[in-house]
């Protein structure tokens, strides 16, 4: 994240842009940014409200929250202690922020932080933000790739469980007891799927050593019933360019996902977890006119997905 701390904030706002018209040229005409550096984004919110057919509709979290010095810390969202989460909270909500992010476990792209499979922050902590989120609103998405910040997050009651690795300090725990406790809380599980298939694919360490067995759980919690989404983590390797959450689609029935359900993990209940079903991830009169034209039929053969034939945003044709 080197490049990326050393970018101002014309520059950064100017590759903002070009991503933003990337994903929408894909087919992706509503994104959740969680990961922003110092608000930027909501300056591509007000212009896109005013262009909307130059990007997606962004609902931003801000910078998210993490300890001093920890994962991510260089998108400018260090805070610790309950009440100065809650007034993190808080300022997010006033400036039009629509999700709270927050760090739960270290992760893989921050020298000097936690591992993954190490918990940032109490449960005390994670309860503080989720209340005052929830007072104000607000959705909560909780990065959490350790099995105790999964746990941790779903005690506190967050809405959705980024990546959900399942790490623990000797390798992979995805031990029944917490499946059935995800799929019992009702908070929506965002995996971190979709790589680009013609740039050579490299997984944090952490994550390859394991990743057969996270696969697994992956198809055990859709088989129990979890709100399974995607999160595409686009724009932090040369593999996650910002077009490439279709690929995920793929990527979720290469794992025995049934196509339907994969579609719908990008639509109606991805909306649902964003907090704009109705408008959003369907086609239907009084919906925004949203849409994608591919050649094929995805629920055929998911690939279909990346041969776009047309997109349409807030009923204007960009592509």
């Amino acid at each position: 994240m080197t490049s990326l701390a050393a970018t101002d904030d014309a520059d950064l706002l100017t590759h903002m842009r070009a991503a933003a018209r990337s994903a929408l040229h894909a087919g992706i005409t509503t994104i959740r940014d969680l990961g922003d550096r110092d608000h930027l984004s909501l300056a591509l919110v007000e212009e896109l409200t005013q262009h909307p057919e130059q990007g997606p509709e962004i609902l931003t979290s801000g910078p998210p929250l993490t300890t001093r010095g920890g994962h991510c810390h260089f998108f400018g969202g260090e805070v610790e202690g309950p009440e100065a989460l809650r007034a993190a909270v808080r300022e997010r909500h006033s400036r039009g922020c629509a999700v709270i992010k927050i760090m739960v476990s270290g992760g893989n792209l921050t020298p000097g932080s936690v591992p993954p499979h190490q918990s940032q922050y109490s449960i005390g902590d994670l309860r503080a933000v989720v209340d005052e989120a929830h007072r104000l609103g607000l959705p909560v998405a909780a990065h959490a790739h350790g099995v105790q910040a999964i746990n941790d997050a779903l005690e506190a009651g967050v809405d959705s469980l980024e990546h959900v690795s399942f790490l623990t300090p000797n390798g992979v725990d995805s031990n029944s007891g917490l499946l059935d406790a995800i799929v019992e809380s009702g908070s929506f599980v965002s995996l971190t799927l979709g790589w680009d298939r013609f740039v050579a694919v490299e997984l944090p360490k952490a994550i390859a050593a394991h990743l057969d067995r996270i696969l697994a759980a992956y198809r055990d919690m859709h088989r129990l019933g979890a709100k399974i989404v995607i999160g595409s983590d686009a724009g932090i390797a040369p593999d996650k360019p910002h077009d490439v959450l279709p690929h995920g689609v793929g990527d979720l029935v290469r794992l025995g996902i049934p196509p339907v359900d994969a579609l719908i993990s990008v639509t109606s209940l991805a909306a649902r977890l964003c907090r704009v079903e109705g408008r959003k991830g369907r086609i239907a009169a009084g919906a925004d006119a949203d849409l994608l034209a591919v050649n094929g039929n995805p629920l055929q053969n998911p690939a279909a997905l990346l041969d776009v034939q047309a997109v349409f945003r807030a009923g204007v044709r960009v592509r």
